[in-house]
């Protein structure tokens, strides 16, 4: 089972822009990914082709689970 942090921003031209984190520290803290977030932008080091990162939009933790089959 693989788990993903999505960080979701808008940016500067209301366009929306993700960030992804693969196995995310556990237990995941609402403030402190907000807090983290709003550091990233306040940097000015991260941007997208939609433009610069402007406002935190959320976060999410997607949950990857894959079953293989052996087909004979």
């Amino acid at each position: 089972m693989a788990k993903t942090l999505e960080l979701e921003f808008v940016t500067e031209y209301g366009k929306p822009a993700r960030l992804s984190i693969e196995n995310p520290k556990e237990p995941i803290e609402e403030a402190v990914v907000k807090a983290a977030m709003e550091e990233m932008i306040a940097s000015g080091v991260f941007t997208s082709t939609n433009g610069n990162f402007a406002s935190v939009k959320g976060a999410r933790v997607i949950d990857r689970n894959v079953t293989e089959y052996e087909i004979v």
